[in-house]
């Protein structure tokens, strides 16, 4: 059985449980990610909670004859395309993808609901560290429930705190900023656009699109922002992340209806993201030109998604 993710603490969590519940059950697990994990909240979770993940360049497909794919669908990355998935697991909106067994629930704030939900079906009394993996995914996926959220997701979350070690949650949570991190936050407000309630920012190249993550839930503290959209280049794409305060327009929707057409766009209610390679950006507007790049993507946003 091959478990494949794009990793971050819901998708790695998600997989631990994945994994749990196949013990026994199964010759051997392996657990793959699709992404070069640079975060250092990311990298603590790993470390500290012994998380064996296999990059999915060093996989033999060949020699596994299951695969499972949790905390996404197969047309979220191109690299799902190496594998037909037995099993699809996740919590972001379907995109029609099939499979043997699907179970894809777009009102939950998290994969790892999901899974707790199923060890508890399963009468599994999770270990400390795959119990403090889905608490802390949880956490992060629901932003300490100030996105979308259901009951099942508290549900969750209550039941996971009696069985993970806090300290380890907590240890996991402080190791998010990297030292090269800060110079992205001077370049951020050096660049920032200031359009009513909407902040926007662009980065220029980034060592990591979650650089442009952290600094968009950095703007959107601030009292009178109700969306931050900050943008960077990375890999020869253009990345674009949004966030709102989850009661205003859609984000997935403003993606999608900003940048869809010429590139991968899509999310949540309150957090969404958008890729556009380069030569597809350079046919519309001077990539070169930070100040017009900047324009261009936010006349774009407000061009096809209205003013809001």
């Amino acid at each position: 059985m091959l478990i494949v993710i794009n990793a971050d603490p819901d998708a790695i969590a998600s997989a631990m449980a994945v994994k749990r519940l196949l013990w026994r059950k199964t010759a051997s697990v392996t657990l793959s990610n699709i992404n070069i994990i640079q975060r250092p909240d990311n990298l603590a979770m790993v470390k500290l909670l012994g998380v064996n993940l296999v990059f999915i360049d060093k996989i033999d497909f060949k020699t596994y004859n299951r695969f499972v794919l949790v905390d996404s669908q197969p047309n979220h990355n191109e690299a799902f395309n190496r594998f037909a998935p037995h099993v699809i697991i996740d919590h972001h909106p379907d995109t029609g993808a099939k499979a043997p067994f699907q179970d894809i629930r777009p009102a939950y704030g998290a994969t790892a609901t999901i899974m707790t939900e199923y060890l508890r079906t399963a009468k599994i009394k999770p270990s400390v560290k795959l119990a403090t993996g889905l608490f802390h995914a949880i956490k992060t996926d629901t932003s300490n429930f100030e996105r979308q959220t259901l009951i099942e997701d508290l549900r969750a979350f209550q039941f996971l705190f009696r069985h993970s070690n806090i300290q380890l949650a907590r240890k996991i949570e402080l190791a998010e900023l990297r030292l090269d991190y800060l110079k992205y936050y001077k370049i951020a407000l050096n660049t920032m656009r200031k359009r009513k309630n909407r902040i926007f920012a662009y980065l220029g190249p980034v060592s990591n699109p979650d650089v442009c993550v952290i600094i968009a839930d950095f703007f959107l503290r601030i009292e009178s922002v109700d969306w931050s959209i900050l943008s960077g280049q990375y890999d020869n794409k253009l990345i674009v992340i949004f966030r709102n305060d989850g009661l205003r327009k859609n984000a997935g929707k403003v993606a999608k209806e900003s940048f869809g057409a010429i590139g991968t766009a899509g999310g949540h209610q309150s957090m969404a993201r958008a890729e556009i390679s380069l030569d597809a950006v350079a046919k519309l507007c001077d990539c070169k030109d930070e100040n017009k790049l900047l324009r261009w993507i936010i006349n774009q946003i407000q061009k096809r998604a209205g003013k809001k």
